[in-house]
């Protein structure tokens, strides 16, 4: 028998479908007003937002951190009502609502091991849904703790060409055999997983635990690194690749962290608001130091 939890999920999952299905004008008001009412009601996520900008934009004003953490919530209410559409859409569709830019990137890559990195912009599931349009896909997630949300999640992220989605308990070892392959892997690497095989970087002028898998992985298997940044526009979402680097086997991994995460700073400035800065990113603290969330 399914508990109170589960079934309130499962009803807030159909009355996503259901808000999926109204006109784009009337989804986008009601995504307005969800946005403005999780920016007055969920404080926890509007307080790590705020200290999340105040580490990394403190230069800015405090008015202008709270514009930025309002749109932030707008942004993401609408990427909340519109993953369903995504995942229910045809493939013209989704074609049609997310754009590929500067793909000759990619193309070019065709044939060899290629690691597309997904930085935390709130339309990565759009860009990962169109990118399952052209080849076949390999990606790790994190499970839900309820399991009516996991096998939501993990139904509409599995819809075209035979992704293989591994958990992140489960290592990178068949990942990286498939990649050997012919699949892409889809890897998303700017969450704060703990020390367990990260190393500080820097991410606007901050210490933030960041993985090194995606380093390891290019360098076990010569793979190319190729950005995929997903943002929304007016029409719908734009993704655009980003000319790709490699990982040398005796590069410095360190400084190969560092790089990452310096070309993903660089895209938030571009689109600050649309960046997931309700994520603990400097959760994990070096050296002892205090947290930054109290």
């Amino acid at each position: 028998m399914m508990s109170l939890s589960e079934g309130l999920i499962a009803l807030g999952l159909w009355l996503g479908q259901a808000a999926s299905r109204l006109p784009p004008t009337m989804r986008r008001a009601l995504a307005w007003s969800l946005g403005r009412l999780l920016y007055g009601l969920a404080v926890p996520r509007r307080r790590v937002a705020r200290t999340n900008l105040r580490l990394c934009f403190p230069h800015w004003s405090e008015h202008k951190r709270r514009q930025v953490i309002k749109q932030h919530f707008d942004f993401y209410a609408r990427a909340f009502f519109d993953r369903f559409e995504v995942w229910r859409a045809s493939e013209r569709r989704i074609s049609q609502w997310v754009s590929l830019q500067e793909v000759h990137h990619f193309e070019k890559l065709r044939g060899q091991p290629t690691i597309v990195l997904a930085p935390h912009f709130l339309g990565l599931d759009a860009g990962g849904i169109r990118l399952q349009l052209a080849c076949r896909m390999v990606s790790m997630y994190s499970n839900q703790s309820s399991e009516v949300l996991n096998d939501f999640v993990l139904r509409g992220r599995s819809r075209f060409n035979d992704p293989v989605l591994l958990s992140r308990q489960d290592g990178i070892g068949r990942l990286a055999r498939l990649l050997k392959k012919d699949h892409v892997a889809y890897f998303l690497p700017d969450m704060d997983f703990g020390q367990r095989d990260a190393v500080f970087a820097d991410f606007f002028g901050q210490k933030a635990a960041t993985v090194t898998s995606v380093v390891r992985l290019a360098q076990l298997t010569g793979a190319a690194v190729c950005p995929l940044v997903t943002t929304m526009t007016d029409q719908g979402y734009e993704a655009r690749f980003y000319e790709p680097w490699f990982h040398r086997p005796d590069e410095d991994l360190q400084a190969a962290v560092q790089r990452m995460n310096d070309f993903i700073e660089a895209r938030v400035c571009e689109q600050p608001a649309q960046y997931l800065w309700t994520h603990r990113r400097f959760k994990t603290r070096p050296d002892g130091q205090p947290s930054v969330y109290a």
